[in-house]
Protein backbone atom coordinates (compact mmCIF):
# COMPACT_ATOMS: atom_id res chain seq x y z
CA UNK A 1 0.00 0.00 0.00
CA UNK A 2 1.51 3.59 -1.17
CA UNK A 3 2.43 5.93 1.79
CA UNK A 4 0.17 8.84 1.34
CA UNK A 5 2.36 11.93 2.44
CA UNK A 6 1.71 15.42 2.86
CA UNK A 7 4.58 17.83 1.96
CA UNK A 8 3.41 21.54 3.72
CA UNK A 9 5.89 23.80 1.44
CA UNK A 10 6.93 21.71 -1.36
CA UNK A 11 7.53 24.25 -3.88
CA UNK A 12 11.35 24.05 -4.05
CA UNK A 13 14.47 23.60 -1.34
CA UNK A 14 13.87 21.03 0.71
CA UNK A 15 10.25 20.92 0.79
CA UNK A 16 10.66 19.76 -3.06
CA UNK A 17 13.01 17.79 -2.64
CA UNK A 18 11.55 15.96 0.43
CA UNK A 19 8.43 15.15 -1.93
CA UNK A 20 10.69 13.85 -4.78
CA UNK A 21 12.19 11.34 -2.30
CA UNK A 22 9.01 10.33 -1.56
CA UNK A 23 7.87 9.98 -5.18
CA UNK A 24 11.32 7.62 -5.19
CA UNK A 25 9.04 4.88 -2.79
CA UNK A 26 6.13 5.48 -4.80
CA UNK A 27 4.57 7.34 -2.50
CA UNK A 28 1.27 9.65 -3.10
CA UNK A 29 2.39 12.91 -2.37
CA UNK A 30 0.28 15.80 -1.49
CA UNK A 31 2.85 19.21 -2.96
CA UNK A 32 1.55 22.46 -1.36
CA UNK A 33 2.74 25.59 -1.71
CA UNK A 34 1.52 29.39 -2.47
CA UNK A 35 3.24 29.49 -5.94
CA UNK A 36 1.54 27.71 -9.01
CA UNK A 37 1.56 28.27 -13.15
CA UNK A 38 -0.73 31.15 -12.50
CA UNK A 39 0.15 32.73 -9.44
CA UNK A 40 3.54 33.90 -8.27
CA UNK A 41 4.01 34.47 -4.42
CA UNK A 42 5.47 37.62 -2.87
CA UNK A 43 8.92 35.39 -3.80
CA UNK A 44 8.26 35.40 -7.34
CA UNK A 45 10.14 32.71 -8.67
CA UNK A 46 10.07 30.41 -11.57
CA UNK A 47 9.24 27.02 -9.05
CA UNK A 48 5.78 25.65 -8.45
CA UNK A 49 4.12 23.44 -7.12
CA UNK A 50 2.79 21.82 -10.43
CA UNK A 51 6.25 21.25 -10.98
CA UNK A 52 7.42 19.66 -7.98
CA UNK A 53 3.98 17.22 -8.24
CA UNK A 54 5.32 16.08 -11.86
CA UNK A 55 8.74 15.41 -10.14
CA UNK A 56 7.32 13.15 -7.91
CA UNK A 57 5.22 11.18 -10.61
CA UNK A 58 8.02 11.06 -12.50
CA UNK A 59 10.41 9.23 -9.25
CA UNK A 60 7.86 6.71 -9.33
CA UNK A 61 5.13 8.03 -7.51
CA UNK A 62 2.39 10.28 -7.48
CA UNK A 63 2.11 14.10 -7.11
CA UNK A 64 -0.90 15.83 -6.25
CA UNK A 65 -0.52 19.96 -6.59
CA UNK A 66 -2.35 21.85 -3.92
CA UNK A 67 -2.25 25.84 -3.56
CA UNK A 68 -2.45 26.50 0.31
CA UNK A 69 -0.97 29.47 2.40
CA UNK A 70 -0.44 27.16 5.42
CA UNK A 71 -0.72 30.58 7.77
CA UNK A 72 -4.34 30.41 6.33
CA UNK A 73 -6.15 28.08 8.67
CA UNK A 74 -8.93 27.74 6.62
CA UNK A 75 -7.03 26.76 3.67
CA UNK A 76 -5.09 23.97 5.39
CA UNK A 77 -8.69 22.74 6.73
CA UNK A 78 -9.82 22.28 3.56
CA UNK A 79 -6.65 20.46 2.28
CA UNK A 80 -6.54 18.00 4.97
CA UNK A 81 -10.48 17.55 4.71
CA UNK A 82 -9.72 16.83 0.86
CA UNK A 83 -6.93 14.67 2.03
CA UNK A 84 -9.62 12.62 3.70
CA UNK A 85 -12.11 12.20 0.88
CA UNK A 86 -9.52 11.15 -1.78
CA UNK A 87 -7.55 9.08 0.21
CA UNK A 88 -9.15 8.21 3.76
CA UNK A 89 -5.66 8.18 5.66
CA UNK A 90 -2.43 10.40 6.42
CA UNK A 91 0.87 8.56 7.21
CA UNK A 92 3.31 11.34 6.54
CA UNK A 93 3.54 14.72 7.84
CA UNK A 94 6.17 17.52 6.31
CA UNK A 95 6.40 20.67 8.13
CA UNK A 96 8.98 22.42 5.61
CA UNK A 97 6.79 25.51 4.91
CA UNK A 98 9.15 28.61 5.74
CA UNK A 99 10.08 31.28 3.29
CA UNK A 100 12.19 33.09 5.14
CA UNK A 101 15.32 33.57 3.15
CA UNK A 102 14.38 37.04 2.33
CA UNK A 103 13.67 38.15 5.88
CA UNK A 104 16.52 37.31 7.67
CA UNK A 105 19.37 40.09 7.99
CA UNK A 106 22.54 38.09 8.82
CA UNK A 107 24.50 39.38 12.19
CA UNK A 108 21.92 41.91 12.58
CA UNK A 109 21.19 42.66 16.25
CA UNK A 110 17.52 42.17 17.22
CA UNK A 111 17.25 46.17 17.77
CA UNK A 112 18.47 46.96 14.55
CA UNK A 113 16.56 43.96 12.55
CA UNK A 114 13.61 44.98 10.81
CA UNK A 115 10.84 44.06 13.07
CA UNK A 116 8.52 43.10 10.32
CA UNK A 117 10.72 40.95 9.16
CA UNK A 118 11.51 39.80 12.29
CA UNK A 119 8.50 38.62 13.19
CA UNK A 120 6.98 37.69 10.06
CA UNK A 121 9.73 34.85 9.92
CA UNK A 122 8.64 33.63 13.04
CA UNK A 123 5.23 33.16 11.85
CA UNK A 124 6.30 31.28 9.00
CA UNK A 125 8.81 29.05 10.25
CA UNK A 126 6.35 28.52 13.63
CA UNK A 127 2.76 29.49 12.99
CA UNK A 128 2.15 27.32 9.80
CA UNK A 129 3.67 24.34 10.87
CA UNK A 130 1.31 24.27 14.18
CA UNK A 131 -1.81 25.25 12.33
CA UNK A 132 -0.74 22.68 9.97
CA UNK A 133 -0.18 19.58 12.39
CA UNK A 134 -3.32 21.15 14.03
CA UNK A 135 -5.63 20.04 11.03
CA UNK A 136 -3.41 17.17 10.01
CA UNK A 137 -2.81 14.94 12.96
CA UNK A 138 -5.52 14.09 13.42
CA UNK A 139 -6.21 12.44 10.08
CA UNK A 140 -2.78 10.78 11.27
CA UNK A 141 -3.24 9.10 14.55
CA UNK A 142 -6.30 7.48 12.81
CA UNK A 143 -3.79 4.59 12.30
CA UNK A 144 -0.89 3.10 14.06
CA UNK A 145 2.82 4.15 12.88
CA UNK A 146 2.39 7.70 11.65
CA UNK A 147 5.32 9.85 10.78
CA UNK A 148 5.66 13.87 11.43
CA UNK A 149 8.45 15.52 10.27
CA UNK A 150 9.36 18.78 11.28
CA UNK A 151 12.43 20.23 8.98
CA UNK A 152 14.82 22.92 10.63
CA UNK A 153 18.11 23.82 10.40
CA UNK A 154 21.08 22.37 12.66
CA UNK A 155 20.21 19.59 15.29
CA UNK A 156 19.83 20.30 18.76
CA UNK A 157 23.04 19.88 20.06
CA UNK A 158 24.60 22.35 17.38
CA UNK A 159 21.93 24.96 17.53
CA UNK A 160 21.99 24.68 21.73
CA UNK A 161 25.80 26.13 21.48
CA UNK A 162 26.03 28.21 18.59
CA UNK A 163 24.07 31.65 17.43
CA UNK A 164 22.22 31.30 14.57
CA UNK A 165 22.46 34.66 12.44
CA UNK A 166 20.28 36.30 14.50
CA UNK A 167 17.88 36.19 17.08
CA UNK A 168 14.86 36.24 14.79
CA UNK A 169 16.30 33.24 12.58
CA UNK A 170 17.57 31.32 16.12
CA UNK A 171 14.45 31.29 17.68
CA UNK A 172 12.66 29.98 14.41
CA UNK A 173 15.00 27.34 13.91
CA UNK A 174 15.31 26.29 17.67
CA UNK A 175 12.06 26.63 18.62
CA UNK A 176 10.98 24.00 15.32
CA UNK A 177 13.12 21.88 17.05
CA UNK A 178 11.44 21.88 20.25
CA UNK A 179 8.05 21.61 18.94
CA UNK A 180 9.29 18.27 17.21
CA UNK A 181 10.21 17.41 20.65
CA UNK A 182 6.64 18.28 22.05
CA UNK A 183 4.59 16.91 19.65
CA UNK A 184 6.39 13.74 19.79
CA UNK A 185 4.93 13.24 23.81
CA UNK A 186 1.52 13.83 22.14
CA UNK A 187 1.79 11.66 19.42
CA UNK A 188 3.84 8.85 20.82
CA UNK A 189 1.43 7.30 22.80
CA UNK A 190 -0.76 7.31 19.73
CA UNK A 191 1.12 5.50 17.92
CA UNK A 192 3.03 7.71 16.04
CA UNK A 193 6.70 9.15 15.79
CA UNK A 194 8.21 12.90 15.34
CA UNK A 195 10.88 14.32 14.89
CA UNK A 196 13.26 17.05 13.89
CA UNK A 197 15.36 16.74 10.68
CA UNK A 198 17.88 19.13 9.32
CA UNK A 199 19.51 19.27 5.77
CA UNK A 200 23.15 20.05 5.65
CA UNK A 201 24.25 22.84 3.77
CA UNK A 202 21.56 22.52 0.86
CA UNK A 203 22.20 23.43 -2.61
CA UNK A 204 18.45 24.81 -3.23
CA UNK A 205 17.44 26.77 -5.74
CA UNK A 206 17.99 29.54 -4.71
CA UNK A 207 21.75 28.75 -3.10
CA UNK A 208 23.14 27.74 -6.37
CA UNK A 209 21.50 30.88 -8.14
CA UNK A 210 23.26 33.35 -5.79
CA UNK A 211 26.75 31.37 -5.91
CA UNK A 212 26.24 31.04 -9.93
CA UNK A 213 26.50 27.12 -10.64
CA UNK A 214 24.25 24.49 -11.20
CA UNK A 215 23.68 21.29 -9.79
CA UNK A 216 25.79 19.75 -12.42
CA UNK A 217 28.94 22.40 -11.99
CA UNK A 218 28.09 23.38 -8.17
CA UNK A 219 31.73 22.24 -7.04
CA UNK A 220 32.91 25.62 -9.15
CA UNK A 221 31.59 27.82 -6.38
CA UNK A 222 33.87 25.97 -4.10
CA UNK A 223 36.79 28.28 -5.36
CA UNK A 224 34.87 31.51 -4.00
CA UNK A 225 32.90 29.50 -1.20
CA UNK A 226 35.24 26.74 -0.10
CA UNK A 227 33.37 24.83 2.94
CA UNK A 228 30.77 24.48 -0.23
CA UNK A 229 32.58 21.18 -0.59
CA UNK A 230 30.24 19.55 2.29
CA UNK A 231 27.11 20.49 0.27
CA UNK A 232 24.09 18.56 -0.63
CA UNK A 233 21.11 18.52 -3.00
CA UNK A 234 17.53 18.75 -1.74
CA UNK A 235 16.75 14.91 -2.74
CA UNK A 236 19.47 13.89 0.14
CA UNK A 237 17.39 14.89 2.96
CA UNK A 238 14.38 13.64 0.75
CA UNK A 239 15.38 10.29 0.77
CA UNK A 240 16.08 10.49 4.87
CA UNK A 241 12.46 10.97 4.86
CA UNK A 242 11.39 8.41 2.68
CA UNK A 243 13.63 6.19 4.79
CA UNK A 244 12.12 7.41 7.60
CA UNK A 245 8.44 6.12 6.47
CA UNK A 246 9.46 2.87 5.27
CA UNK A 247 11.42 2.10 8.93
CA UNK A 248 9.07 -0.11 10.41
CA UNK A 249 10.80 0.77 13.87
CA UNK A 250 10.86 4.46 13.20
CA UNK A 251 9.30 4.88 17.02
CA UNK A 252 13.12 4.20 18.33
CA UNK A 253 13.22 8.02 17.38
CA UNK A 254 10.62 9.84 18.16
CA UNK A 255 11.35 13.16 19.66
CA UNK A 256 15.05 13.33 17.92
CA UNK A 257 16.61 15.18 16.52
CA UNK A 258 18.10 14.17 13.21
CA UNK A 259 20.08 15.42 10.43
CA UNK A 260 19.99 13.71 6.59
CA UNK A 261 24.04 13.05 7.05
CA UNK A 262 23.05 10.81 10.23
CA UNK A 263 20.04 9.05 8.82
CA UNK A 264 23.11 7.83 5.74
CA UNK A 265 24.82 6.35 7.94
CA UNK A 266 21.83 4.75 9.23
CA UNK A 267 20.28 3.66 6.30
CA UNK A 268 22.51 3.67 3.63
CA UNK A 269 21.14 6.08 1.14
CA UNK A 270 23.18 8.60 -0.57
CA UNK A 271 23.36 11.67 -2.08
CA UNK A 272 22.56 11.85 -6.07
CA UNK A 273 26.25 11.95 -6.51
CA UNK A 274 26.06 8.69 -5.04
CA UNK A 275 27.82 10.40 -1.89
CA UNK A 276 26.86 10.41 1.88
CA UNK A 277 27.94 13.98 2.97
CA UNK A 278 27.70 14.38 6.88
CA UNK A 279 27.68 17.86 6.76
CA UNK A 280 26.93 18.76 10.74
CA UNK A 281 29.55 16.61 11.66
CA UNK A 282 32.17 18.71 9.10
CA UNK A 283 30.63 21.82 10.85
CA UNK A 284 31.34 21.15 14.10
CA UNK A 285 34.85 19.05 13.79
CA UNK A 286 36.10 20.84 10.80
CA UNK A 287 34.87 24.21 9.63
CA UNK A 288 33.95 25.15 13.07
CA UNK A 289 37.94 24.74 14.11
CA UNK A 290 39.08 26.90 11.46
CA UNK A 291 40.39 24.18 9.42
CA UNK A 292 40.96 24.33 5.71
CA UNK A 293 38.11 23.15 3.30
CA UNK A 294 38.30 19.53 2.85
CA UNK A 295 35.60 17.00 3.05
CA UNK A 296 37.69 13.97 3.03
CA UNK A 297 36.17 11.48 5.89
CA UNK A 298 33.14 13.23 5.34
CA UNK A 299 30.97 11.71 1.87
Amino acid sequence: MAVIALVAGATRGAGRGIAVGLGEIGATVYCTGRSTRTQRSDYDRLETIEETAELVTQAGGTGIAHQADHLDPAQVEALVARIRQEQGRLDVLVNDAWGGERLLEFNTPVWEHDLAKGLRMLRNAIETHLITSHFALGLLIEHAGGLLVEVSDGTVEYNATHYRESVFYDLAKTGINRLAWDQAQELGPRGATAVALTPGWLRSEMMLEAFGVTEENWRDATERIPHFCISESPRYVGRAVAALATDPEVARFNGQSLSSGGLAQVYGFTDIDGTRPDAWRYILEHRDKGLSPDDTGYR
